[in-house]
């Protein structure tokens, strides 16, 4: 099993690469896009500034071989967030896998909403094993509302999409690499599923 995590500057990639060992599987971090093309599972991760991680996507040639994909794919945080059209951070244009317009939480909350919180109306394989109201940590300010790709809800104050699918694309708004055994079986999940 190939599994390829998408190097484009982003944070957090070690604790991808360490919940990965933990479950038995060896990752590659890479730029290359012959190695993306090639794995049997990509990973898309992301801690970081919207429109300057699209600029690293865009000097590599990712941002044109990403929504080209045929194997799975999970984009994880700021990765799920690049996935969709558009994002109101820096009026940033994604990737357009998802037909979805990611924006900042109302300054009636505080932001970035930092920590545990649970999701819920989980709809798909992603989440085999996993109940309902189960915790997650997150980390942003920007999100996904409710939308027809969405496999799982959260709430901060709004609810909203906190996991997307389409076809062999999956995004999750938090991070399952740094949310314990639970996150380690999404993570699983993902790795198993048959798209």
């Amino acid at each position: 099993m190939k599994i390829a995590i998408i190097d484009y500057g982003a944070g957090n990639v070690k604790s991808i690469e360490f919940a990965l060992q933990r479950l038995g599987f060896e990752s590659e971090l890479t730029s290359d896009s012959e190695v993306v093309k090639n794995a049997d599972r990509v990973i898309f991760p992301g801690v970081g500034e919207a429109s300057s991680a699209m600029n690293m996507l865009k000097n590599t040639g990712l941002d044109t071989l990403i929504p080209t994909l045929k194997q799975p794919v999970l984009g994880i945080c700021l990765g799920m967030q690049l996935m969709c059209d558009v994002c109101e951070e820096g009026n940033t244009k994604g990737l357009g896998i998802f037909d979805a317009k990611v924006v900042k939480f109302d300054t009636q909350f505080k932001v970035p909403q930092v920590g545990w919180n649970t999701i819920f109306n989980l709809k798909s394989d992603l989440f085999k094993g996993i109940g309902e109201n189960s915790y997650m940590y997150l980390v942003h300010s920007y999100y996904v509302p409710k939308h027809k790709s969405s496999i799982a809800a959260s709430d901060y104050g709004i609810e909203y999409s906190v996991a997307l699918h389409k076809n062999n694309f999956f995004g999750v708004q938090f991070h399952p690499e740094k949310s314990g055994k639970i996150g380690e079986l999404i993570l699983k999940n993902f790795i198993e599923t048959s798209i």
